[in-house]
């Protein structure tokens, strides 16, 4: 009888400690969130801060009732993307939502997965269908790089597949590996034919410094300043700064600043950037950020000119070139932090755009977590990794302008020929000789140059996750 006793407390003891050990492991396992839980967090931070929050009948703060009366209309979404896309303003061109922050937060870092090949597809001009690549320029230390891929090289089939309008092109090349199948053009008779050399590419996680070329070109006894500036990323101001610390010890009197391909990224780097640039500014306004009706009281905020790096005045000193003229190209690939040069220069100093009319995008953009002020580092929700990056501000220079949907467009105009690249900061690349003829003569490139921009159908920036993206930062 003992024995029975004992077997049933033991048993009883078994069970217990089976059933706390069940309850810590339900304790750690995260509960997969609702699509309406994921689309109440998409309601609530657009209405909170979605710049054209105004134009969207449904985010209006009277819009509902009652709780329940929102969540009946956000059920007939099929997905959080669904939700986000339905709440979006015909304006907003450039909002985006994600289901993994930690993907976005890498790319704001300078961390992307890319061959670190940075190309254009273009149609044909023959009409036949087909689609070809052309490589625009070369990432340092990437594996493209490495495999000998050079700018202005042309493909026009991926592992032996010819390219086609019909094409993929997105999930081509997110491909871990591929390889490209390089052709020649003859312009005379405007055909490709496949040369015979393939190069294969490998994805890899890449961290990008945006300062791609930096150099002085000493020509006719003039000492002028070239930079290729691929993106405004902030981890890398100090190489920017440093850039421009050595301009100043070569005595550039004149600075060509090539944002062909450059799609934003950090404001406060341009701002940077911009008291580079110049550096007799400090505390004259480089641009204003407002915001949505609810939010501006509380938060427009004034950029100035400044002498330090970042936002405050614990950062490097500004190197900076006093300089009261400076020559920008552009492309359509031109855009947001790129274009805030443009704009936020132009009340201060003349600038001299060479090249084609640039994207037109204005509005800046910040990440919102599904938590109680929509940052990551508060309570933010464990059940999923949705994050948006919405436009939430406009920015308006010194003297106002704003909106500027069609871009600014070029005081020379000369696109880049496919067949005639040329290289970047070196003389005989048809964009950089034109603005070295206005520098040193004054003259305008002869009408024969190419024109007109011919249209791509695919970039390889976007598989970029901040395509085109203007940060708050």
């Amino acid at each position: 009888m003992k024995m029975k006793k004992i077997k049933f407390l033991l048993l009883g003891l078994l069970v217990s400690l089976s059933m706390v050990n069940c309850s810590d492991d339900l304790d750690d396992v995260i509960r997969p969130a609702s699509n309406l839980e994921i689309s109440e967090f998409i309601y609530r931070g657009l209405n909170f801060w979605s710049l054209y929050k105004a134009d969207v009948p449904d985010l209006a703060n009277d819009r509902f009732e009652s709780d329940a009366e929102r969540a009946a209309f956000l059920e007939q979404f099929e997905s959080p993307e669904a939700t986000f896309d339905g709440l979006l303003s015909p304006n907003d061109r450039f909002s985006i939502i994600r289901d993994d922050y930690i993907e976005l937060e890498n790319a704001l870092s300078g961390i992307r997965r890319s061959t670190g090949m940075r190309f254009a597809l273009f149609n044909d001009p023959s009409g036949n269908g087909n689609v070809f690549g052309l490589v625009r320029f070369v990432i340092n230390n990437s594996p493209a790089q490495d495999a000998g891929v050079q700018r202005g090289m042309i493909f026009t089939g991926i592992d032996g597949v010819q390219l086609t309008s019909n094409s993929d092109l997105g999930a081509i090349f997110a491909q871990d590996a591929y390889t490209i199948n390089l052709a020649d053009y003859d312009a005379n008779t405007e055909v490709f034919t496949l040369n015979g050399t393939d190069i294969t590419l490998n994805q890899v996680e890449l961290t990008i410094n945006p300062v791609h070329t930096a150099r002085t070109l000493s020509i006719d006894g003039e000492q002028i300043g070239y930079l290729h500036y691929t993106g405004f990323t902030n981890e890398f101001d100090d190489q920017l700064n440093n850039a421009f610390a050595q301009f100043q010890a070569d005595g550039i009197t004149d600075l060509i600043l090539d944002l062909r391909y450059n799609g934003g990224g950090s404001i406060e780097t341009a701002n940077d950037l911009s008291t580079m640039i110049t550096g007799q500014f400090n505390g004259e306004l480089f641009i204003r950020q407002t915001y949505n009706e609810d939010r501006n009281p509380d938060n427009q905020f004034d950029r100035l000119f400044n002498s330090n790096i970042g936002n405050g005045n614990s950062g490097a000193a500004i190197n900076s070139l006093n300089l009261t003229r400076v020559y920008v190209i552009t492309t359509g690939s031109t855009a947001s932090a790129s274009e805030l040069i443009l704009s936020g220069l132009d009340p201060y100093i003349e600038v001299i755009q060479v090249g084609t009319t640039t994207s037109g995008k204005f509005e800046g953009s910040f990440l919102l977590y599904d938590s109680p002020n929509f940052r990551r580092t508060d309570d933010i929700n464990p059940n999923h990794r949705y994050v948006m990056l919405p436009l939430v501000l406009r920015s308006v220079n010194a003297n106002g302008l704003t909106d500027y949907f069609d871009g600014f467009t070029p005081d020379i105009q000369i696109a880049e020929d496919f067949s005639n690249l040329g290289q970047l900061g070196v003389q005989g690349e048809p964009l950089l000789d034109a603005v070295i003829d206005e520098i040193l003569l004054g003259r305008r490139p002869s009408t024969d140059v190419e024109t007109r921009e011919l249209p791509a159908v695919f970039y390889s920036d976007q598989n970029d996750i901040l395509y085109q993206r203007m940060m708050n930062e």
